[in-house]
């Protein structure tokens, strides 16, 4: 599995990116699909997570009512509309996949630990 983000870039504070994550594999809807973000000399911290059947989401708290993801299993990609960005959002954002049988926990504790495929990252910064 390999996973490709796009859509970073700078934005001032209160606006707005759409990020995707097309992710290279025959059975792209078997698998649930998360965000992590990485700022600098901090620890990598899961954002949004989209389930694979019935494509629920959940969130870190941090993100919640202003971020959302999306799936189109189509064109095996996932996406995170981002919005009222704030200077805290900036940092490194990745896509990153589980074993096929994971689901995404509602409390929006997504482990690192569990997820085994990542993409590059694309760059988010925030600032007026």
């Amino acid at each position: 599995v390999q996973l490709q983000a796009s859509g970073g870039g700078l934005v001032q504070p209160g606006g707005s990116l759409r990020l995707s994550c097309t992710v290279s594999t025959f059975t792209f809807d078997y698998y649930a699909i998360a965000w992590f973000r990485q700022a600098p000399g901090k620890e990598r911290e899961g954002v949004a997570c989209i389930n694979r059947n019935d494509a629920n989401t959940a969130y870190a708290d941090s993100v919640k009512g202003r971020f959302t993801a999306s799936r189109d299993n189509a064109k095996n990609t996932v996406y995170l509309q981002m919005n009222s960005l704030k200077p805290e959002d900036a940092a490194v954002y990745y896509c990153a996949v589980p074993d096929p049988m994971y689901y995404c926990p509602e409390d929006g504790q997504f482990n690192v630990d569990d997820f085994g495929s990542w993409g590059q990252g694309t760059q988010v910064t925030v600032s007026s």
